[in-house]
C-alpha cells in the first residue's frame, strides 16, 4: 500500500496512467501493485513531460513499494 494513495488507484485521477488503461474503464480502481507493473511494462508510453506532480508521487511510491527502488525500463 502506497503512502498518500492506498491500496487501490483510481486511473483517471492520474492522466498518464488513464491513457495506459485505454482497455478498460479508467474510473475502476485498481490494485496498486498491478499499477506498478502498468507503468512499469508501458513506461515507453508514459510522456514523462505532462507527468502531474500528484502522479510523479504515486510512481515514486509504487517504485520504492513494489520495485525496491528501481523500476525496469528497458
Amino acid at each position: 500500500m502506497t503512502m498518500h494513495f492506498g491500496a487501490m488507484i483510481v486511473p483517471a485521477e492520474f492522466p498518464e496512467l488513464s491513457a495506459l488503461v485505454w482497455n478498460r474503464d479508467p474510473a475502476r480502481p485498481i490494485p496498486a501493485r498491478d499499477v506498478f507493473f502498468l507503468y512499469e511494462r508501458n513506461w515507453r508510453f508514459v510522456d514523462r513531460e505532462h507527468l502531474t506532480d500528484k502522479e510523479r508521487l504515486l510512481i515514486e511510491e509504487l517504485t520504492e513499494e513494489f520495485g525496491n527502488g528501481r523500476m525496469l525500463t528497458a
